[in-house]
């Protein structure tokens, strides 16, 4: 006679219990809110870069244009639906005086011309980003994606999707005045 492990009970506790971790990490997964994706940028200087003019080909638009002061730095694209969305609310931020810049990313020239001639223009220049290197540096997922940039050309705040007023005054807006305090 001989002595066999019994394997029964083993057999089913672990699978088991690699599923239930596995639970607990798609349940964890779901409670991350996609549009919060910590750049590794904030803090540090925006990346330099040089596109051709939206509205003129011949002359470039880059981070020499900001100035010292805050700016925004929009990516968007006419093929991009949320960007559309958020149109109107940049109108709106431009009209109050906020600076903001574009970058024109993987689009058609001749579209985003007529986007802007049809929608409006927020931007105080837009860059033309058609192999898309300058929003590989920027780490831009998608379109939309909005930088916040201070003074002293580092990026405050990085925005994944569609800029609303609830998001300009609960994250940009509070990143600007502690810029202002030194904070």
């Amino acid at each position: 006679m001989t002595d066999k492990p019994q394997k029964g009970a083993w057999r089913y506790a672990v699978p088991l219990a690699l599923f239930i971790v596995l639970g607990g990490f798609l349940f964890a997964g779901l409670q991350l809110n996609p549009t919060v994706i910590e750049s590794p940028l904030i803090g540090k200087a925006a990346p330099e870069f040089s596109l051709p003019n939206l509205h003129d080909m011949g002359t470039q638009v880059g981070t020499r244009d900001f100035g010292d002061r805050f700016v925004l730095l929009n990516v968007w694209a006419t093929w991009c639906v949320e960007c559309r969305r958020e149109h109107s609310y940049l109108m709106q931020l431009a009209d109050s005086g906020v600076p903001i810049y574009g970058i024109d990313w993987k689009d058609d020239t001749n579209a985003a011309l007529q986007w802007l001639q049809v929608l409006g223009d927020p931007y105080a220049a837009t860059g033309v980003d058609q192999v898309g290197d300058v929003a590989i540096d920027y780490g831009v997922y998608g379109a939309p994606e909005t930088f916040l940039i201070g003074p002293d050309g580092k990026i405050l705040r990085k925005r994944i999707g569609v800029m609303t007023p609830t998001i300009w005054e609960t994250e940009f807006l509070p990143a600007i005045e502690s810029a202002r305090s030194g904070g």
